[in-house]
């Protein structure tokens, strides 16, 4: 049968079934009963979609920076640090060094620079709309000393300046929510399609389906409306950068002998 037959049947796009074929899209709820009842496979479909919409894929990190990269409209939440899109490089080099302190430093710096090359898309013919929701804890988390984090806010109040997004700040005061532990990115598609990323620290969960991507855009909406306006967030992060030291004093750990151990 034709993609362009069963579209007919099903009532999806050409194209929306094109990526289903090739695994590039996640199946929509309701497409694998629809597919079941014409081909009479008994259920088959909707038992192997059970399968897709559960797995974990190092490939899925790699369709999430696609889809980054072709979106129409991104839309970030995180709850500890300063999203990818939005980082300095000192800010990104200090975070890696922290996570990985055994790379040597060319593949610190190689990995800078693939995350730096993923803000091209604030600098296409036709860029993203950007938003971003970051919890009071990205402002006061601190990577690279007090000199690497008051570049990294002014940065976010000069995206704000320049129109090329919206940035909000969610205070402790709000209390607990449902993203709350994570982080989540959204995309919109030209076709309109709506895709979600959810990342724990060391996972990562790319979803397609309608449901699951329809319930985290509540969630999002619902801590938008809840977060500071765009000129509160710049205020308090302006405040948050006035009370930054110059820089750190040593952390002092206790030894299973007594003595402090001090690093820097």
């Amino acid at each position: 049968m034709s993609l362009e037959r069963l579209a007919e049947i099903v009532n999806f796009s050409k194209s929306h079934l094109a990526r289903v074929e090739t695994a590039d899209s996640m199946p929509p709820p309701e497409l694998p009963a629809l597919l079941d009842a014409e081909f009479g496979t008994d259920g088959i479909f909707s038992e192997l979609y059970q399968l897709a919409r559960n797995e974990s894929s190092p490939d899925q990190l790699a369709r999430r920076m696609e889809l980054e990269a072709q979106a129409s409209a991104i839309a970030e939440y995180t709850c500890q640090v300063v999203p990818g899109l939005l980082q300095t490089a000192d800010f990104t080099r200090a975070l890696y060094k922290m996570h990985y302190p055994r790379h040597t430093d060319d593949a610190i710096e190689e990995a800078v620079n693939r995350r730096m090359s993923r803000q091209a898309v604030f600098r296409r013919d036709n860029p993203p709309e950007y938003s971003a929701i970051l919890d009071e804890a990205v402002l006061h988390r601190g990577f690279g000393g007090p000199a690497v984090m008051r570049a990294q806010l002014a940065c976010l109040i000069e995206l704000m300046r320049t129109s090329m997004g919206v940035v909000q700040v969610l205070p402790f005061a709000y209390g607990g929510h449902p993203l709350v532990g994570g982080s989540l990115a959204l995309f919109t598609l030209a076709d309109s399609t709506q895709v979600a990323w959810e990342e724990s620290s060391d996972n990562g969960t790319l979803m397609e389906d309608l449901e699951r991507v329809v319930a985290r855009r509540r969630s999002y909406d619902l801590l938008r409306s809840c977060a500071l306006s765009p000129s509160e967030s710049v205020a308090f992060i302006r405040s948050v950068m006035e009370t930054l030291p110059e820089d750190y004093p040593p952390l002092t750990y206790p030894t299973p002998m007594g003595r402090p151990v001090h690093q820097r």
